[in-house]
């Protein structure tokens, strides 16, 4: 079985065949899909579709990329819902700091701002959180070792160095594989991945976002899961058989309350 540790189900890219696709991907065992919100206009829906379809989990948090339509209220209302469905969200998600913006530094200092808040409500509520990065693991790191998560969380879309996946595995953190293994041109993190304990990885394809290589110009779907999988397999030491369970106890000893929504 796998787990699609992010995916934006929710997109309108999939309103046309969302049912087709889920329907599909239980057929290729996938059976969970971790669903992040980004804005605090898409938290109903994330909620609402992870009320409709038990395989989809929903997190919630603002994404770096619409941080300065952010207002104090979101992080109000942020905290109100956790409260009020904390036996289904799994995880804080997807916040950041995205340094290749390119708006200044005033705009990554409330990036900065808004992560450290959301970091320190996913503290007081016992979640992880889902980790968004782009040339700011140097203001990430550090803000994350301040914090001390208990919970963890996951690096979403991780494409760099061992030393840098190392100084996440060291908070407690797990490293979200996706679609940048299947390019072969991506040296740097095809050695990481091969070396990073197997304990510290999670599958996802930030449908319907960052296609696979092939792909391009296409949009991703969690159905392409397995691909991935099978490309980590080429890279690692270990069975198919133990890389696909150890991946799924991952997602299971990282997100506590998954149990909750799927029993």
């Amino acid at each position: 079985m796998f787990t699609d540790s992010h995916c934006h189900l929710d997109f309108k890219e999939f309103d046309a065949h969302r049912d087709e696709l889920i329907e599909q991907c239980a057929k290729a065992d996938i059976h969970r899909f971790i669903v992040p919100g980004i804005t605090a206009n898409t938290w109903p829906r994330v909620l609402q579709l992870c009320s409709t379809y038990k395989a989809a989990l929903p997190s919630l948090g603002l994404h770096p990329w619409w941080i300065d339509k952010a207002t104090p209220e979101d992080l109000l209302l942020l905290e109100k819902l956790l409260d009020k469905h904390k036996n289904t969200i799994v995880a804080v998600g997807e916040i950041g700091i995205d340094g290749g913006l390119n708006k200044g530094e005033q705009d990554i200092a409330k990036q900065s701002q808004y992560f450290v808040q959301q970091l320190n409500i996913a503290k007081q509520h016992n979640l992880p959180v889902i980790v968004h990065h782009r040339k700011s693991h140097h203001l990430i790191i550090p803000h994350l070792q301040k914090t001390a998560l208990k919970q963890g969380g996951v690096i979403h879309a991780f494409s760099g160095s061992y030393h840098q996946a190392k100084s996440y595995i060291d908070l407690g953190f797990k490293l979200g594989i996706g679609g940048t293994i299947t390019y072969p041109r991506a040296i740097k993190t095809l050695k990481a991945v091969s070396r990073i304990p197997l304990e510290h990885i999670v599958l996802e394809t930030d449908a319907p976002a960052m296609p696979l290589n092939g792909f391009q110009g296409q949009h991703n779907s969690p159905i392409n899961i397995p691909i991935i999988f099978e490309q980590l397999c080429k890279i690692r030491q270990e069975s198919v058989a133990e890389i696909k369970q150890k991946i799924e106890q991952n997602i299971e000893s990282l997100f506590n309350k998954i149990q909750i929504k799927c029993e």
